[in-house]
């Protein structure tokens, strides 16, 4: 008892002092003082619990004590709270994953595949070598930041079978092409590419096997010639560095697949990358990768067997994430979230730095599309909580008011695709969150595959 009267309330303190500060940076710097309003409640937090240490190193004795313990109530209490509605969605989890699976087994008479992405490569490489994990550009930079400063490869390794993902009951593995990525490697040899799609995950393919992802449904139905350079967890800058390395003279439309899920989010991650900057600023800047495969190739390796003898697998990087979102009480501050009136709820848009970065992208974009006589066009997919939740749509405001501004063709899937279904869900796994299933990668497909120029 004696400790907790006489460290508690420097604890508090700096605890307390940390909370305000990152409360300013995020309001002030990071948000540049745009979402005041909804950061009002943390500083009011932040500050009463600046007051409450002040008050307990004010206080003596029996008066400090029992201000003490009413504290603790209070922590022990919010936190209980935050425990009962994480243990809560992990039952809604188990029983979603039991669900999952019924479903899966009675349609195909198969057991729903529940091994990691390593398991499988594991098992896989006792009968093949030449299988390999997919492995990402914005998940590895700060490793390749550390050891190889002067060098970011965007793509995967090449001619290889690699495993993806699992959200339909089965892991998908495709065979990459020469540079590492999910096309037929012939379709690089062919006199003209018709279409060049470029993207995140969406556009990789992710979950499904060739030809279930939209490049191939395109190549199928349209008849043209195809080249898919999309990369799992791309952002915008990412997305232009591919493009800007592996575009070929004999391109003659490009398809830029945005994701509304994570897309914005993941260009502030990729603009602390040193080389990611060059592409940005410098419009004579490249790697030349197309000549250092067997670089990527190495390094790609290299990477994979690190997180295999780490063992960074989903469950554990869901793990780590399950606890940060505790820590910072989020499902806690959700349900507030969406009591509060909407002018004090969270912007979902962006700070205007992180726009404007995103412009001056599109922008770069669309001058190195009409440098090399290439029409762009800008394809904008809906994510799942679109149809699942109450949904805010000033993110698709504001993208295609810089689309627009910019004069790149704008094409709405929500409203060419989603919007026409009666259940929106049913173009998801398992009506889940997660990526396209098949049949909403076949319908995206079809309608990209129309558009004539």
């Amino acid at each position: 008892m004696y400790l907790i009267k006489k460290f508690f309330p420097f604890l508090c303190l700096v605890l307390s002092l940390c909370v305000f500060f990152y409360v300013f940076y995020k309001a002030q710097i990071y948000w540049d003082g745009e979402n005041n309003r909804y950061y009002l409640l943390y500083y009011v937090v932040s500050l009463s619990f600046v007051a409450y240490s002040i008050l307990l190193l004010i206080l003596k004795n029996e008066a400090k004590l029992y201000i003490t313990i009413i504290g603790l109530s209070i922590i022990s209490t919010i936190y209980l709270f935050e425990g009962y509605l994480t243990y809560k969605e992990k039952i809604q989890n188990n029983n979603n994953k039991k669900i999952r699976n019924q479903i899966y087994e009675t349609k195909t008479g198969k057991k729903y595949d529940n091994r990691s992405k390593f398991e499988v490569y594991i098992d896989e490489k006792k009968t093949d070598k030449n299988v390999v994990v997919g492995s990402y550009p914005r998940a590895n930079l700060n490793y390749l930041s550390k050891n190889y400063k002067n060098f970011l490869p965007l793509s995967g390794v090449s001619n290889a079978k690699t495993i993806y993902c699992n959200e339909n009951g089965y892991m998908s593995i495709d065979k990459t092409d020469r540079f590492g990525f999910n096309n037929p490697d012939d379709e690089w040899d062919k006199k003209k590419i018709d279409i060049l799609i470029v993207g995140d995950s969406f556009a990789q393919g992710a979950c499904v096997n060739r030809p279930n992802d939209i490049a191939s449904v395109i190549r199928k139905f349209s008849k043209k010639n195809v080249i898919n350079i999309g990369v799992g967890g791309n952002g915008p800058l990412l997305e232009y560095a591919t493009l800007k390395e592996y575009l070929s003279p004999k391109v003659k439309n490009i398809f830029w697949l945005f994701s509304e899920w994570n897309d914005l989010e993941n260009l502030e991650v990729e603009k602390l990358s040193p080389i990611l900057q060059k592409y940005l600023n410098d419009t004579s800047f490249s790697q030349n990768l197309k000549l250092r495969q067997k670089e990527i190739d190495d390094i790609t390796i290299e990477i994979i067997e690190i997180e295999k003898e780490k063992n960074i697998n989903t469950s554990q990087n869901l793990k780590l994430y399950v606890i940060k979102n505790f820590i910072k009480l989020r499902k806690s501050r959700t349900i507030i979230n969406n009591i509060l009136p909407k002018t004090f709820q969270p912007s979902v848009v962006g700070p205007k730095k992180l726009q404007n970065d995103f412009k001056k992208i599109m922008i770069l974009a669309n001058e190195l599309a009409k440098n090399n006589k290439s029409n762009l066009y800008f394809v904008y997919l809906p994510e799942y909580n679109r149809y699942f939740n109450s949904y805010d749509n000033n993110s698709f405001i504001n993208v295609k008011k810089i689309i627009d501004e910019i004069g790149i063709p704008f094409i709405n899937i929500h409203k060419e695709v989603f919007e026409k279904q009666e259940n929106p869900l049913e173009l998801f796994p398992f009506q889940m969150p997660g990526h396209y299933n098949i049949e909403g990668n076949r319908k995206i497909g079809e309608v990209l595959s129309k558009i004539q120029n």
